[in-house]
């Protein structure tokens, strides 16, 4: 009874570090940020600048053209991107499963811009969108393209301009995921579906998405609360511009907070977020049990 009790205090003790790391860092401001979503908080009046306003944050943002094309902004990137990254990204895993010539090689450099600053990847799309001296609008016009696009100055093209991006800095990691899954289907399987005559298109069809459905499934989770937190390449690249056309929901909290100083609103739009993506999560987690196959 005493050894026990003194492996409990010592297993208390190891992981006391991140409790209290968590609980400060994380659970504090959280709490914090909840109670602040009912007030009108200037922060640069510190906390005596607390002024209760009960729901009015929470009404009013849904009358705040801003905040609806944000929102919009928001399930445009995440019903675009996602799909193109995980169905480019399922292919190239495919082809690099199959053993392709230099294959390790080929395989970081699609990973590089996924662990490369989003930043810096941004600058660099940013010069590559340039409306007169960028490579991109250069090759179409050696295509024979008359008058390109303005990818970053237009509200027609600066979203797809981000998200193009975006499919770009994300297909790396999905791909390392997807390439872990494939290496764990038995090879049997595909042994007897060429035995019986299955073709390439019907083993991917009838073998591989299914088996690949449990890796789906997290991929598809991790995405789009990727998507729906996307800022850093918002907030180099367009800033939200031109007019609403790019805004998205991180961008216009942090806008709200730090540039508008209404720290109230800014963390009720935070909890709106924080609802969209756990219901978004909770419909998938329910429909799972109807195509993952564990």
């Amino acid at each position: 009874m005493r050894q026990q009790r003194a492996d409990t205090i010592s297993g208390w003790l190891f992981i006391m570090p991140s409790v209290a790391g968590f609980g400060l860092l994380t659970l504090v401001p959280i709490l914090f940020s909840l109670a602040i979503s009912f007030t009108d908080w200037n922060f640069l009046n510190g906390l005596t600048g607390f002024r209760m306003v009960g729901l009015s944050n929470f009404v009013r943002m849904w009358s705040d053209e801003w905040f609806l094309a944000s929102i919009r902004n928001n399930f445009v990137y995440t019903g675009v991107t996602v799909p193109a990254t995980m169905a480019l990204a399922i292919v190239m895993a495919t082809g690099l499963n199959r053993g392709l010539f230099l294959q390790k090689t080929i395989r970081l450099m699609v990973f590089m811009p996924y662990i490369t600053s989003v930043v810096a990847v941004s600058i660099v799309w940013s010069i590559l969108y340039h409306p007169t001296l960028g490579p991109i609008n250069e090759l179409l016009r050696f295509a024979g393209v008359s008058d390109p696009p303005g990818w970053l100055s237009t509200t027609a093209w600066a979203l797809p301009g981000v998200m193009l991006m975006g499919i770009w800095s994300h297909v790396g990691y999905n791909v390392v995921i997807y390439l872990a899954g494939l290496q764990n289907i038995p090879k049997d399987l595909y042994e007897a579906a060429t035995i019986d005559g299955a073709g390439p298109f019907a083993s991917f069809r009838y073998i591989t998405l299914p088996m690949l459905s449990p890796t789906t499934f997290f991929v598809l989770i991790i995405n789009i609360i990727q998507s729906f937190q996307v800022f850093g390449a918002i907030y180099v690249m367009t800033q939200g511009g031109p007019g609403h056309a790019t805004s998205v929901l991180t961008f216009y909290i942090y806008q709200s907070g730090f540039q508008f100083y209404d720290m109230g609103y800014a963390s009720a739009m935070a909890w709106i977020m924080f609802l969209l993506i756990f219901a978004v999560t909770a419909v998938q987690w329910t429909w799972q049990k109807r195509w993952v196959n564990y």
